[in-house]
């Protein structure tokens, strides 16, 4: 699958790769070795995830990110 990132915020890219995958929050936050708040909260944009974070998210379901300059 190819994403682009500009499209989105970074809590609905998030939320869009999660949904894409057919995960629950719990589900991805076991996956992604952290908390289901975690998810939830980077989802609702009160907290942000690391560059990193969406890299291991793009890695572990074989995702093609692509952020075009304008």
């Amino acid at each position: 699958m190819e994403f682009k990132a500009n499209d989105y915020k970074p809590n609905e890219t998030f939320k869009f790769i999660r949904q894409c995958t057919g995960l629950t929050q719990k589900e991805m936050a076991e996956k992604m070795h952290k908390s289901k708040n975690w998810v939830k909260a980077n989802e609702q944009a009160i907290s942000r995830y690391y560059f990193e974070d969406l890299l291991k998210m793009a890695n572990m379901f074989d995702i093609e990110i692509k952020i075009i300059k304008k």
